[in-house]
């Protein structure tokens, strides 16, 4: 699995590559008879990776460790990250785990490894390298998506003509996310920017009279 470059604007990126929600990866690897589960999901929060890590620490309660990291996308502020050892030597274990994460290019994303001892010491290198290698293979098992920022964008019209102007919209590949009806009826776009194409084709559509105005943005998950 290839890494996604984001594309980033004054907002923050665009563009960032995630698990789907049901794309959960897992695998298991043995060094030197220690078993390492990994499992690696999308999430999105901090509850979400506790939730992730509560899960592992019961189905292998009898388990010496669980060693954990999470990628989070906060808007504005770009990625948060956490790791942890759980026990293990500091750095060899939550660390490459968040280094996995990271040169995989995802987001929203968090991973745990569960350990069960062997008997035989593996040493600072051999513990980096199995946890990492077991990240890597349940990164390669999960299924990932594209999630791309919309800018949302609100279209009062009069209800005479509304119809006509979301069909118009539509059939020029304008993404209508709903339509509220008060004293006028107010469209909701979805685009990936604002630009002069998008208000000059609602200026086409309704005869000028149409304006725009931001109201946020979403994320939409987007299947390669």
């Amino acid at each position: 699995m290839g890494s996604l470059a984001t594309r980033v604007g004054e907002d923050g990126p665009v563009d960032l590559l995630t698990i789907a929600p049901d794309g959960e990866g897992s695998a298991e690897i043995e060094v030197k008879r220690s078993r390492f589960l990994a499992v690696v999901a999308r999430i999105d929060s901090e509850d979400g990776a506790k939730a992730l890590l509560g899960q592992a620490r019961r189905e292998h309660h009898d388990a010496r460790h669980h060693c954990s990291a999470f990628v989070l996308h906060v808007n504005g502020q770009g990625d948060r990250t956490r790791s942890s050892d759980d026990g293990e030597p500091s750095g060899t274990a939550g660390l490459p785990i968040l280094q996995v994460l990271l040169g995989a290019g995802l987001s929203d994303v968090a991973a745990v490894v569960t350990r069960y001892f062997g008997g035989t010491l593996l040493g600072a290198g051999g513990l980096v390298r199995a946890y990492s290698a077991a990240t890597a293979a349940a990164v390669a098992a999960a299924v990932t998506v594209r999630r791309r920022r919309l800018e949302l964008l609100t279209l009062a019209v009069d209800h005479a003509v509304a119809g006509r102007v979301e069909s118009e919209l539509r059939s020029r590949g304008v993404v209508i996310t709903g339509t509220e009806y008060g004293p006028s009826a107010v469209l909701t776009l979805a685009v990936p920017a604002f630009s002069d194409e998008v208000a000059g084709t609602v200026a086409s559509v309704t005869a000028g009279a149409g304006v725009l105005r931001p109201a946020g943005f979403r994320w939409v998950d987007v299947r390669s």
